[in-house]
Parts: C-alpha cells; structure tokens; sequence
C-alpha cells in the first residue's frame, strides 16, 4: 500500500499511469462502439463485423516490427502526446463526419489509422517508465501499470457496454475520443525534460538497428525466428499450443458476439457485462496461477486449462440457448476466463526459460505474428461459416476440438519425456 502511495507521489509517474488507465478504458469503450455500429448497419453480420475488427489487427504487422525502433529515437512524452491527440482526433471524425455517410470505408481507413498510432503507443509507454522510477522501483511501478490496465478493460467494458446500449455508437465514440484528450493533457503536463537514461553509442546502435530493420523484409524477420523455432521442440510446442489457442479465440470471438446479441435481444449492454466477468476471470486466473503455479507443470496447466476451457465454451452454448439468463453466462464467463488465464503465463514461461537471450526478441515476435495471423484467418473463417452454419453449432465445435486437443496433448506429454523446459 506504501509502495503504491510513493509511485502516485511521483508527479511524472503519476500522471502517465492516470494517462494509460483513462486510454486504455477509452480503447474498450471504442471496442463496444464498433461492435455497436455493425449491430446498427448490418445487424447479426459476423462477416462484417470481422472485416470491421480485422483493421485493429492488421497495424500489429505493418507497423509493429518498427514502431519499437523509432521510438526509441523520439521524445516519448511527446510521442505519447501526439498519439493521444491524433487518436482522439481521428476516433472523433467517425460520429462527426463518417457515420452519416453509407460507406464504411473513411471508417475503416480511421480504425487503421488509430490503431497504427497505437503501435507506438504501448512501446513509448513502456519505455518512459524507467525515465520516471527508480532502477529499485521498477517491478512496482510494472505491476502497478498492468493490474491498474487489467482494472481499466473490466470497468471500459461495463461501461462502454451501457454508453453505447444508451446513445449508441455515435456515443461511444465521442467519449472514447475525448479519453483520448484526457490522457494526452495528463501527458502533456508531464516534466518537459526527462532524463534520458541513452549512451551516445546506444543512439548509434539504435540507429543502425533503425537501418537494418527497414532493409530487412518481414519476410525475412520471420524467416530467421521461426529458422530458431524449427529447431527447437519445446518452442515448437508453445507455437502449436498458441496457434490452437488464439484460432478457437478468432473462432469464437465474432460468432459469439453475435451469439449473445441474439440471444439477449441487446446489442452491447449484456455483452459489456459478460466481458466484465471474463476479465475478471482472466485476473483472478492469472494471480492464482503466478501465486501457486509453480506447483504444476507448464504442459500439464496448458492442457488442463484447453480441456476445461473447451468444456466451459459447450457448457456456455448449450446452456445459455435454452435458458438465456444473464447471471447463469456471467458466472460461465467468469469461469471460462478464470480456466484460460494462466495459459500465456505458462507459456510465456517456457520461452523464457528455453531460448536463447539474443533470439529472445525474434522468438517473441514470432509468437505475436503466429497469434495475430492465426486470430485473424479463424475470426474470418468463421464469420463465413457463420452465414451457412447455427452460430450455436459454431462454438459447440470450437468447444470440441479444444477439448480434444487437451486431452491428446495431455496423455501424449503424460511422462514429460517428449519436452525438456514444461
């Protein structure tokens, strides 16, 4: 409690954590407003409401495997400024200007937009707070910064749920966009000069990785991280395992919103609550897990976690179609979320602990790319399912194979003779 107190009294720190919670509750906010637009134009359309989404994702590629140099050349607070500013800006001209025109690509366009802004964003904010802390405070300063955006997502949720239920869309970007401009004042009225803790050689180091960064393809980022993954079986197990993961949470993640606005007969305000309870999950998951985590092997917490994961997702289905009751999915949606937590954990861990600390960066790309990739096919796939298929019969498959593969997984790696680091 003291240890948070001091972070808080640190004016600079103070106004740039204030700043990341206000910008990322207005990101869930905007979140709903765009489910809520789809609902309006095209209601029921998984297909669009994908395409819609897929522009937050799409930035993580284009503009992820630079975005880290530059700003590491940059000002942050100023970098952290002017994406707040142009965010609120762009996210502003969708109610003022777009919304009243029929065509969803100026919308599109914007959405791209702001979410390639964002990838500077989280870099520059992560950067800034060894500038701000001690070298002594920085794991409290860390986790301070994470369970407060943890806090942010369940109460955006909640809340853009009922702002865009109540004044729409039109709504939910309005106040996103004015979170926007208060986190960037918050910013803004940071010290001007903050010392930046960077060698002389370090700005050429950086310059020439600058350089190398933009002669290299993607391609050929990839190519020489996933070279490293081949070779290397415990990876290789964390992909696949990653791959499952986040192609069942592609597959579920349109055709359940759909779902539930179906089912509820509301279109962001019973959806905002099941998100509150699966963030909840998530959190309380993933602190039980890091508390008494160590007691369980990395692939046995992996499996577990897909077997009953899959069985919470038929459970869900099944039971909130033949009775739609919104404690019944809340309390399913907590355990759902409390079961999947520590799976990143767990496996965040076991690349740590297996790869080699100058492939440690390319390895993680990699895994940013493989979730990315494997999110975005599955959440296309079954968008176009979705207009041949019950929706229902969607997530009971997803629910099967996941248990499936749980138990395959968990049977094969009984013995913990296949995989050294789990």
């Amino acid at each position: 409690m003291f240890d948070f107190l001091k972070h808080v009294q640190n004016r600079d720190f103070a106004r740039l954590w204030l700043a990341q919670v206000i910008s990322q509750f207005g990101d869930r906010i905007n979140q709903m407003a765009l489910i809520g637009l789809i609902a309006g134009r095209t209601p029921g359309s998984a297909i669009e409401l994908a395409k819609l989404l897929s522009f937050t994702i799409i930035p993580v590629f284009i503009i992820g495997p630079i975005a880290g140099v530059y700003v590491d050349r940059w000002d942050r607070r100023t970098t952290l400024f002017v994406c707040d500013f142009l965010r609120g800006i762009l996210i502003l001209l969708i109610p003022l200007v777009f919304l009243a025109r029929g065509s969803m690509l100026p919308i599109y366009a914007v959405v791209f937009l702001a979410f390639c802004l964002s990838r500077f964003y989280v870099p520059a904010k992560m950067s800034i707070i060894p500038d701000l802390v001690g070298e002594k405070d920085l794991l409290m300063a860390n986790s301070l910064v994470t369970t407060t955006g943890m806090i942010a997502f369940v109460l955006g949720c909640a809340m853009g749920g009922f702002i865009v239920e109540k004044w729409g869309a039109r709504g939910g970007f309005i106040c996103d966009a004015v979170t926007f401009f208060i986190s960037g004042s918050l910013v803004f009225s940071m010290s001007r000069y903050l010392k930046m803790k960077i060698k002389p050689t370090q700005i050429i180091g950086v310059g020439k990785e600058m350089i190398g960064v933009i002669r290299k393809s993607i391609a050929q980022e990839i190519k020489e991280g996933f070279a490293y993954l081949i070779r290397h079986k415990d990876i290789r197990f964390i992909i696949t395992m990653l791959f499952i993961m986040f192609s069942a949470a592609g597959a579920i993640y349109v055709v359940i919103i759909v779902f539930v606005q179906d089912v509820f007969g509301s279109v962001t305000k019973d959806l905002g609550i099941l998100a509150v309870f699966l963030g909840i999950g998530l959190f309380t998951g993933s602190l039980v897990y890091g508390r008494w985590g160590q007691k369980i092997s990395r692939y046995k917490t992996i499996f577990l976690s897909l077997v009953f994961g899959g069985i919470i997702v038929i459970v869900f289905a099944g039971s909130v179609r033949a009775h739609p009751n919104l404690f019944l999915a809340a309390g399913l949606a907590f355990v759902l979320g409390y079961i999947v937590g520590p799976i990143m954990i767990a496996a965040n861990t076991v690349v740590h602990q297996v790869s080699d600390d100058a492939m440690r960066g390319k390895v993680f790309s990699a895994l940013e790319i493989v979730i990315h990739l494997s999110f975005l096919a599955s959440m296309f796939g079954s968008s176009f399912l979705a207009g041949h298929v019950e929706r229902f019969w969607i997530l009971m498959g997803v629910g099967i194979v996941f248990t499936c593969v749980g138990l395959i997984g968990f049977f094969y790696y009984r013995h913990g003779d296949n995989l050294k680091g789990v």
